[in-house]
């Protein structure tokens, strides 16, 4: 079995286990693509889904490796800079999602497709963002207090 494994690493170069995780995202991606293939609007969203791929590999990634790694020179430890990535990464997450309400577009769509006023998220947006940050501070203050 251990023979196997070193097999399986040596010519897929991961384990098993990271191989059946990617042959079930790729099931979950061709369910929803067989899904989507009967929408009116499915060239849009795949019009929208091919920008945001080549939005994050060209100008996204490039920008926050470039932040991460002049982080990394000023803080030479890796625990108080995870506690800045993550509420980052937490709050360019939302960001995303919902950054037509956070920008205040797309009220014409919301309101077609749900019958209500949108309501605008920048401020709901910038305190969930505090929160996270405010949180992560306080678990990096009880991690230090901790070890001293």
């Amino acid at each position: 079995m251990a023979e196997r494994r070193a097999r399986l690493r040596a010519a897929y170069g991961a384990g098993p286990r990271h191989l059946l995780v990617l042959l079930a995202c790729f099931a979950a991606t061709g369910w929803v693509a067989l899904r989507l293939a009967g929408e009116a609007d499915a060239v849009r969203m795949l019009l929208w889904f091919l920008g945001a791929v080549v939005a994050h590999d060209l100008v996204l990634f490039p920008v926050y490796a470039t932040v991460d790694r002049a982080l990394r020179r000023i803080v030479h430890r890796p625990a108080p800079l995870n506690h800045v990535r993550v509420p980052a990464l937490a709050s360019a997450l939302l960001f995303l999602v919902y950054l037509p309400g956070i920008l205040g577009l797309g009220g014409t769509t919301y309101r077609s497709a749900t019958g209500r006023e949108p309501t605008p998220l920048l401020g709901r947006w910038l305190a969930l963002s505090a929160l996270f940050f405010l949180a992560s501070a306080v678990a990096y203050a009880v991690s230090r207090w901790r070890r001293r």
